[in-house]
């Protein structure tokens, strides 16, 4: 997979990982009101847009401990979704990563897979990580189809871990660490 680093912005095959600017505020909010993203995510925040414009200009500025990319299609300039790097810990080499897609026209089309592996060799090859983590639930099967996938191995549960559509449900932990990672997906295939 060719890819292009330009700053805080790396250029996939069909996709655009950026930086949130403070434009992508309707946008931003219409993937934060998605029902089905909400829910395979285990959120049940609601947000108003000036909480998600405080966010977007927090999220915007260089930070230690996350890299927030927003997911651009090449294609439409549309943002698809959004996938995170946090928790980052630099003396131990490890950080979480999250993502979400907006819309179920934008799933099982390859831009989570492509946006994961893009953000996993930022992590890896940029940040110099040796670990990265992420929870995902039993109720997510094409999350956890894609993750194993990519490589990243089940390390535990965490039982019922989140009350959601009245009742509780685990969370499986995965992780994936570098020289898996660069097995599976070369320096820069």
């Amino acid at each position: 997979m060719m890819e292009q680093i330009e700053g805080l912005q790396i250029e996939g095959k069909g996709i655009i990982l950026r930086m949130a600017k403070e434009t992508d505020l309707e946008a931003y909010y219409s993937f934060l009101q998605d029902a089905e993203s909400k829910k395979l995510t285990g959120s049940n925040q609601e947000f108003t847009r000036e909480v998600i414009a405080d966010w977007l200009r927090k999220i915007a500025e260089p930070n230690p401990d996350r890299v927030d990319f927003m997911i651009i299609s090449k294609e439409t300039k549309e943002l698809l979704g959004e996938v995170v790097l946090n928790e980052i810990d630099s003396a131990n080499r490890s950080a979480n990563i999250r993502i979400g897609i907006q819309g179920s026209s934008n799933r099982g089309k390859g831009h989570g897979t492509e946006a994961m592996i893009l953000t996993l060799r930022h992590g890896f090859e940029t940040l110099k990580l040796h670990r990265i983590h992420l929870g995902v639930y039993p109720f997510n099967p094409r999350a956890i189809h894609v993750y194993k996938k990519i490589g990243f191995q089940q390390e535990g549960i965490q039982r019922d871990a989140i009350y959601q559509d009245g009742k509780f449900h685990d969370m499986i932990e995965m992780s994936l660490l570098e020289d898996e990672f660069r097995a599976l997906h070369g320096e820069n295939e």
